[in-house]
């Protein structure tokens, strides 16, 4: 347990910065101009200065100079697409420069409050998102994560309510994995599906703010080798 806890302490200070003011292009290009950086075997570790998911997906392609302006441009677009699909979306980037995106949506605008299933106008709202993903490219690598607050259930211990929101956050998770498919996005770039339950919250569980901000389900879009290889030959 010691061992693995030094290894995700590891990951954790190699890992994530936010973007600043300039545009995620232009900042690509900036980072890929100082020599660029790998991706590397793991996209992972705790993610927003330790206050999100471990999504760990593997990419292992090397962005260039004119590359990172090419996959900051693609960054900013499916940053846009979440926007436009009511999502909190922000530009990250790893420790060796690669971009990706994280969108958050709340549970309240997709789910009923214990409920897995989506509404209408949830569903709707991630049809008009991967319609517009779509758009720009479909070999972006797509990671979806489900949480919860640290609220009880009726009638259960506090061990099995861990175990419920646990459950919950995974079928939400899973949920809105189905729906990405049936809006047409390739299965194969969805590289990781988990529910992480109560675990990681961003705000306090001590107020009803709070709580509201841990239901969620965390949407990262990444670019993928061969979105990373593409961009590489086209510089050239």
């Amino acid at each position: 347990m010691k061992g693995l806890k030094l290894m995700v302490c590891a990951l954790c200070a190699i890992f994530l910065v936010s973007s600043c003011d300039m545009t995620n292009k232009a900042k690509g290009g900036m980072i890929g101009g100082a020599g660029g950086g790998a991706l590397g075997a793991l996209v992972g570790g705790l993610i927003g200065g330790g206050k999100g998911a471990a999504i760990g997906t593997a990419v292992g392609g090397v962005v260039g100079g004119g590359a990172g302006v090419l996959i900051g441009n693609k960054m900013d677009k499916a940053k846009k697409a979440a926007e436009a699909a009511k999502a909190q979306a922000q530009i990250l980037t790893d420790a060796q420069g690669t971009q990706y995106v994280k969108a958050t949506f709340s549970s309240g605008l997709l789910f009923q409050t214990g409920k897995y299933v989506l509404s209408p106008t949830a569903a709707q709202d991630i049809n008009n998102f991967i319609t517009n993903l779509k758009a720009e490219d479909t070999t972006y690598n797509i990671a979806i994560c489900g949480f919860t607050d640290n609220q009880g259930w009726k009638g259960a211990t506090a061990e099995q309510s861990v175990a419920k929101n646990l459950t919950l956050s995974e079928q939400r998770a899973q949920t809105v994995q189905t729906q990405i498919v049936a809006a047409g996005y390739p299965s194969a770039r969805i590289v990781h599906v988990k529910g992480y339950g109560e675990s990681n919250p961003v705000a306090s569980n001590a107020t009803a703010a709070g709580q509201e901000q841990n239901r969620r389900v965390e949407v990262y879009i990444l670019p993928s080798k061969e979105m990373i290889e593409a961009a590489n030959a086209q510089s050239k």
